[in-house]
């Protein structure tokens, strides 16, 4: 069977790609820190050695609109193009074309409907930053296939926060049941607090650094049910009005496990934001 090597959730920045490759006086004084904890940050997945990522993020309304907006879609093309043209403006990100590892997405689409979840599927799928930036992050050759998985943060009515949970607990349940010998790493970027376009945008950190507190602790400590028992989804407009994102986090806290505590935990604040790093090794620490 398959070896699930790593579990990695973080945020997804999109202004990181260009603030590590600005030079001279375009270079934003926050940038080299940002870097150095990056580069700590990818030796994580490095010496994890995985051969395949399973890539949990969210469509931010770029493929996936209003008039058909599946609540979890598996991705199971050959290759996926990216970005899109608004992230090469706005953000400086570069165009990529990933492989995709067609054999793992056909098993958790097979398995994960016999499982319950009626998972909507594209073969014709271009990926956005939730994505590309967590490979630029951790992965920057690209050079490993991937499966990726959306979620819908976006667009009510959403899932439930525990349902979250729950895709995240089964895709572990079905990357160790993959009848295969590759090594894999499941990757999900989501939000802290997070305002965008409102009043709390551009304050010198995340709109909520309260909550942003409690969520590190939640995350860290694989605290799901304490996580659960206050976060709602009415509760997540408080924080900030795009804060929603948060549910990837709790995703990928179903992957790890209750009560699993991170192996490595790092973060930090920026413009209106706080980016926020965490691994998980489930055979053990490397």
């Amino acid at each position: 069977m398959a070896e699930l090597v790593a579990v990695i959730a973080s945020t997804h920045h999109p202004f990181y790609y260009r603030a590590s490759t600005s030079t001279g006086e375009d270079r934003p004084p926050f940038a080299d820190e940002w870097v150095r904890k990056v580069e700590a940050f990818r030796e994580t997945l490095t010496r994890a050695r995985p051969d395949v990522l399973v890539m949990v993020g969210s469509d931010h309304f770029h493929q996936l609109w209003l008039d058909n907006m599946p609540q979890f879609l598996v991705g199971k093309a050959p290759v996926y193009d990216a970005n899109w043209y608004n992230e090469e403006r706005e953000f400086g990100l570069p165009r990529m074309r990933l492989q995709g590892q067609e054999d793992l997405s056909a098993y958790i689409l097979r398995e994960g409907l016999d499982a319950g979840f009626d998972l909507a599927f594209s073969n014709e799928l271009r990926i956005d930053h939730s994505i590309t930036c967590p490979i630029i992050t951790l992965r920057p050759e690209a050079d490993l296939p991937i499966v990726p998985v959306y979620t819908n943060i976006f667009a009510p009515p959403l899932p439930q926060p525990k349902r979250f949970v729950q895709l995240g607990r089964t895709i572990r349940e079905l990357v160790e049941s993959w009848p295969s010998d590759q090594r894999v790493a499941v990757i999900g970027t989501g939000h802290l607090s997070l305002e965008l376009g409102g009043p709390r945008q551009f304050g010198p950190h995340g709109p909520d650094p309260q909550f942003d507190q409690k969520a590190v602790e939640w995350i860290s400590s694989g605290d799901i049910e304490g996580c659960l028992s206050e976060v709602t989804l009415d509760s997540l407009h408080a924080p900030g009005n795009a804060t929603h994102g948060f549910m990837d986090f709790m995703l990928m806290m179903g992957v790890a496990g209750e009560g699993r505590k991170a192996d490595y935990v790092d973060t930090y604040d920026l413009f209106h934001t706080m980016e926020a790093y965490f691994t998980w090794y489930p055979g053990g620490a490397k």
